[in-house]
C-alpha cells in the first residue's frame, strides 16, 4: 500500500497528528472519497470544558463522508496540514487498533464521568460498514460495568449493532443521540448530502427504543430562516414523540471560518435571499446572540411539554452539544 500522497516534500517537517496522517496507508480510493490508516497513540480524549456534559470523547474516524454543509469540525483536518475544506469529507482517516488502545486507557475513567462517541465525526458514517472500528469499540465496552456512554450519529447503520448495544446497556448507562435537522427530505439532501434520510433516522430511534436502548434526537444545528420556523420544529418534536424518543433538544448554527468557507457558498447557491442576513449575524462572531438561543430553548421546552417528551434525561437537554462549545473547548473533542 502506498503512503499518503498529499504532503509535498517541499513542506516543513510535519509533527504530531500531521506526521501520523502523512504516514497513513491508502486503504481504498473510490468516488471522491479516499480512506487512509491513522496510527494514533490514544483513542480516549479528555474534555475538560465546563460547558460539555461529558468528560471523555472517542472519535473512531477523522473526517466524515456525510459532507454536511454546516459541519463545525472541518477545521480538524487543518491539524494534519489538509486545509481545503472539502478534504474533511473526501479524505477519511481510520484509526488503528482502537479496541486495544481503549482497553489500555479505560482505567482513567472515574465513576460518573461520561464518554461521548462521535463528537467530531460520525461513528456510523459509510466507512464504518467496511472497517467496523465503532463496532470494535462497542465490543470492548461490553467487558466493563458502570460506564456512562453517549453516542451521536446521523445514521441508521447504528441498528446493525443493536445486539452489541444491548449488551453494553446491561451493565452501563447508554444513550444514543440521533441528529435530525429537518424532516424535509429534499432540504436534508442538500444540507447533508450523504447522510441517511430523516425518516430512516426516526425509524432507527423507534427501533432502538423498542429494543430497550434509550434514544432521542439532537436538532443541531438549527439554521436561521431555513429550519427554525416554529411549525417545522414542532413537526420534528411531534415525530420524535411518535417514535418514542426519550428527549429532543436544539442548538443554533455555530459557524467557524473553516465552516463558513463551505457553508456560505452553499447559501449563495441555495438560499441567496438569506446571504446578507447571515453575513450580518456572523460578521464578527461564530455564535448567534444569546437572545436567539434563549428563544429557541424556550420554544423547544414548550414543544416538549406539549407533545409529552419525557423529562428524565435532562442532562442531555442542556445547551451543551459540541456545536455550542467555544473554540478552546472544540479543540478537546477530537
Amino acid at each position: 500500500m502506498a503512503s499518503l500522497p498529499i504532503f509535498p516534500d517541499s513542506k516543513p517537517k510535519l509533527v504530531g497528528i500531521a506526521r501520523l496522517a502523512s504516514e497513513g496507508e491508502t486503504l481504498r480510493q473510490g468516488h471522491e472519497v479516499e480512506y487512509f490508516t491513522l496510527p494514533v497513540r490514544s483513542l480516549l480524549n479528555r474534555c475538560t470544558g465546563s460547558r460539555m456534559p461529558f468528560t471523555w470523547t472517542i472519535n473512531p474516524y477523522r473526517g466524515c463522508e456525510f459532507a454536511c454543509k454546516y459541519c463545525y469540525a472541518r477545521y480538524t483536518h487543518e491539524f494534519m496540514e489538509l486545509r481545503d475544506g472539502v478534504d474533511f469529507e473526501q479524505k477519511i482517516f481510520v484509526k488503528q487498533h482502537a479496541a486495544d488502545l481503549l482497553r489500555q486507557e479505560l482505567h482513567h475513567v472515574k465513576p460518573g464521568e461520561d464518554i461521548a462517541i462521535g463528537t467530531a465525526t460520525d461513528p456510523y458514517q459509510p466507512a464504518e460498514r467496511r472497517f467496523e472500528v465503532t463496532r470494535a469499540i462497542l465490543e470492548e465496552l461490553v467487558r466493563y460495568r458502570g460506564l456512562e456512554i453517549g453516542i451521536v450519529t446521523k445514521s441508521n447503520l447504528v441498528l446493525r449493532d443493536v445486539e452489541v448495544l444491548q449488551q453494553v446497556a446491561k451493565s452501563n448507562r447508554l444513550f444514543v443521540n440521533i441528529t435530525i435537522t429537518t424532516l424535509n427530505v429534499d432540504l436534508a439532501r442538500i444540507l447533508e448530502p450523504r447522510a441517511p434520510r430523516p425518516d430512516l433516522r426516526l425509524d432507527a430511534i423507534q427501533e432502538l427504543n423498542q429494543a430497550g436502548i434509550a434514544a432521542g434526537v439532537i436538532c443541531a444545528p438549527v439554521l436561521p430562516g431555513i429550519t427554525d420556523s416554529p411549525r417545522d420544529l414542532e413537526a420534528l418534536v411531534r415525530a420524535t414523540a411518535q417514535a418514542g424518543g426519550k428527549h429532543i433538544y436544539a442548538n443554533p448554527l455555530f459557524l467557524k471560518p473553516s465552516s463558513s468557507a463551505v457553508f456560505m457558498p452553499f447559501l449563495e447557491k441555495e438560499f441567496p435571499e438569506l446571504v446578507e442576513s447571515y453575513q450580518q449575524r456572523y460578521k464578527d462572531r461564530a455564535f448567534l446572540p444569546g437572545s436567539y438561543r434563549k428563544r429557541l430553548s424556550q420554544l423547544m421546552k414548550r414543544l416538549r411539554e406539549k407533545h409529552g417528551i419525557p423529562t428524565g434525561y435532562d442532562r442531555y437537554s442542556q445547551n451543551t452539544h459540541p456545536q455550542a462549545a467555544d473554540e478552546a473547548e472544540q479543540m478537546k473533542l477530537f
